[in-house]
């Protein structure tokens, strides 16, 4: 069995590749050629577990994750966990990642495909919402999906922000960084906006004016008591973009907007829809995403091919 760190990922894929990876999910979760259980969800307090099998026609695996929001106060990461990848005819595991940073990576991909098929593609200002790991990982991959030449960060809950901004920096050393001192002044200053929070109210104003003909990616909200966007974004757009058909009962930003009435059922549709040649340019939109094991299992096995490729990992007995 294979063992793949941060850093062999890092050296076996590109994020143009983990993006595209992310889209064949798209493509194969709406021709239903896979087989994917409910995500196994176990809440404990503020404290989750996670587990996502999922099967493809090549290989299937599960990925296994904790989720405790109060882990930075003891300078760890939110989000850590495993994900493996088992052989599909003998069910013998094949590979074992790291589940933290494959989460980082394929959920900013999925920021990244969002921001491919929302977007103009001469935006250049992108406002980035929550200046956590997965903060981080949605820029490199909207910068990557387009030529972004500014990137404003916001974050509620930091005081000091510049290790984050000189570690985004370094990555993104053609990139004008900057510091929102609230999320209006970056809502006002973007093109593109990113939401990566944990909060169970809406982190930008409800200000339609504010709001109209801006582009916005929802990732932080999984939970229904979460949401991350006012009421006004929904008077707004003309369709909801979503991820997976469970969303709308995973998140609060879908959830809410449905049993209220801001939206209706018909105007939520599947992501894949936008990549047919009959996709509108809208002038407000936002996509949602809340995850799914066909995500991690597509990335993981693009990873675990390119390793073998290169001849990077560690060899371990099972």
């Amino acid at each position: 069995m294979l063992y793949l760190n941060d850093k062999n990922i890092k050296e076996a894929v590109t994020l143009n590749e983990i993006m595209d990876a992310v889209e064949n999910s798209f493509r194969i979760y709406e021709s239903n050629a896979f087989v994917m259980p409910d995500r196994i969800h176990v809440s404990n307090e503020d404290k989750t577990l996670l587990y996502m099998p999922c099967f493809t026609e090549n290989v299937f695996g599960t990925k296994m994750l904790s989720i405790f929001p109060e882990n930075p106060e003891k300078d760890l990461p939110v989000i850590t966990g495993l994900m493996l990848l088992n052989d599909k005819d003998t069910g013998l595991p094949i590979a074992l990642i790291n589940g933290t940073d494959l989460t980082a990576y394929r959920t900013g991909a999925v920021g990244g495909v969002g921001v491919r098929h929302t977007t103009p593609e001469n935006v250049k200002k992108l406002g980035i919402i929550g200046a956590g790991k997965q903060g981080f990982y949605q820029a490199l991959f909207a910068c990557e999906a387009r030529d972004f030449e500014e990137v404003l960060i916001f974050d509620s809950y930091l005081e000091n922000m510049t290790e984050f901004v000189e570690k985004l920096q370094t990555q993104l050393p053609n990139v004008n960084i900057a510091v929102a001192r609230s999320s209006e002044e970056l809502v006002k200053n973007s093109e593109v906006i990113i939401t990566a929070t944990s909060s169970n109210t809406p982190v930008i104003p409800d200000d339609e004016n504010l709001l109209k003909g801006k582009h916005f990616i929802g990732i932080g909200s999984y939970k229904p008591t979460m949401r991350e966007f006012p009421k006004s974004l929904f008077d707004l757009v003309d369709h909801v973009y979503i991820d997976t058909k469970f969303a709308t009962e995973e998140s609060g930003d879908l959830k809410t907007p449905l049993e209220e009435g801001w939206i209706t059922d018909s105007q939520v549709k599947l992501f894949a829809n936008l990549f047919r040649n009959d996709k509108k340019n809208e002038e407000t939109t936002l996509f949602k995403t809340v995850g799914m094991g066909l995500f991690d299992l597509s990335v993981s096995e693009l990873i675990y091919e390119k390793a073998k490729e290169k001849n990077l990992g560690q060899q371990i007995e099972y």
